[in-house]
């Protein structure tokens, strides 16, 4: 790149680096990680049967919540997990898209999260579940802050 020194000479400068912090990196890292064990935990969720869920330690009044919430929260809980570790892969490479992902991923977890709270879900199965459901928004929306955050810097 060339400029023009305040005394008339032309300098070249280096390019600015459009690389980001460390801690973005390890939050891409975390964020593909993550969506992965969210990825096995839909999987589990989609092959879920009553009997299953009963098997593993649920009432047979959560494993019936948990197996008869409506179709669009299954939809949501797989939207969330694909969006985010399409938006965490794309974070990891810096792609401009990866906000985008992130944003789909956020809104679907708090159609879930509503859903829960609407559908029974959070009654049956108690604190742990809003906790859990809770954290999962949480990290969505911190995923989602830090692509924007690295969007503005690139």
């Amino acid at each position: 790149m060339r400029d023009i020194h305040p005394n008339g000479a032309a300098t070249f400068a280096a390019p600015q680096s459009h690389r980001l912090p460390i801690w973005t990196t390890v939050i891409a890292v975390g964020g593909v990680a993550w969506n992965l064990f969210g990825a096995v935990q839909f999987q589990a969720a989609v092959t879920a049967t009553t009997e299953s869920l009963v098997a593993s330690g649920l009432t047979p009044e959560q494993a019936s919540v948990m197996t008869g919430y409506p179709g669009w929260m299954t939809l949501a809980f797989g939207i969330g997990v694909l969006g985010g570790l399409v938006g965490s892969v794309l974070l990891l490479l810096r792609h401009r898209l990866a906000s985008w992902f992130l944003s789909i991923s956020l809104m679907a977890y708090v159609a879930l999260w509503i859903g829960d709270a609407v559908h029974g879900v959070f009654a049956a199965m108690g604190a742990p579940q809003i906790i859990i459901l809770s954290a999962v928004v949480v990290i969505a929306a911190l995923l989602f802050a830090v692509s924007r955050h690295a969007a503005v810097r690139s």
